[in-house]
């Protein structure tokens, strides 16, 4: 199966982890920003027809440019963030193609994802509807209270961490945030708004490569991983 997909990185996140005033989006890694990685990959999977970049309108200029040096052609649109992440993808998705049967969900700092990944978890949508790539937890994780008292301890075998891409049906996912309209600041990733209107995500094992630009050490880890992939 093959359908228009509509890919959504959402780079409008500041780096305050970071202890930095610059988008993380911008962070270079071997020399390179953090970005070009991201929609390189999106640019090389077959399956991604379109590319919408979500970021603050300050970065909006810089990111067309590394788009146009970097060759990706896909680029059709950079828009504006909102107040939450949620509302940021809703503008991502309103400037997105008429065409669009799937959206592809990504964070714009986790630029270590590959076309391969990429390709797998579109694949997933396209026969569920809704899915993500995670992986397992390694480590006990303990619920607490309040005092920062133990209160369970869940069982590691049943919990995943969630990673993006994202994938969803278009018309599921434009239901599920017209639905949760009002209370979209509550929402931290996409596959809640399924969630909470009773639906089901498919989750595909992911990488534990795709890491997410956080603290300092994630650059690290970030330009460890590159260099090993033949980068430089």
């Amino acid at each position: 199966m093959s359908a228009f997909v509509s890919a959504v990185i959402v780079a409008a996140g500041g780096s305050v982890r970071m202890g930095s005033a610059e988008s993380k989006q911008f962070i270079p890694l071997l020399g390179k920003p953090a970005i070009e990685y991201t929609l390189r990959a999106f640019e090389a999977c077959g399956l991604i027809s379109e590319i919408v970049v979500v970021c603050r309108d300050s970065d909006a200029e810089r990111i067309k440019t590394i788009a146009a040096d970097s060759g990706i052609g896909k680029l059709s649109a950079v828009v504006n963030g909102g107040k939450s992440r949620a509302h940021s993808v809703k503008n991502g998705i309103s400037a997105a193609s008429a065409e669009a049967k799937y959206y592809a969900i990504h964070d714009g700092a986790r630029p270590l994802i590959t076309p391969s990944e990429i390709e797998c978890v579109v694949k997933a949508a396209f026969e569920s509807g809704a899915a993500t790539l995670g992986t397992a937890v390694t480590d006990t994780v303990k619920i607490v209270d309040e005092n920062g008292t133990i209160e369970s301890t869940p069982l590691r075998s049943a919990l995943r961490a969630v990673q993006t891409p994202q994938v969803f049906d278009s018309e599921l996912y434009s239901f599920a945030l017209e639905k949760a309209e009002h209370r979209l600041g509550e929402f931290t990733d996409d596959c809640s708004l399924i969630e909470d209107m009773g639906g089901e995500v498919t989750v595909v094992d992911g990488s534990a490569e795709n890491i997410k630009l956080t603290t300092p050490i994630d650059i690290v880890i970030a330009e460890s991983i590159l260099k090993a992939r033949g980068e430089s």
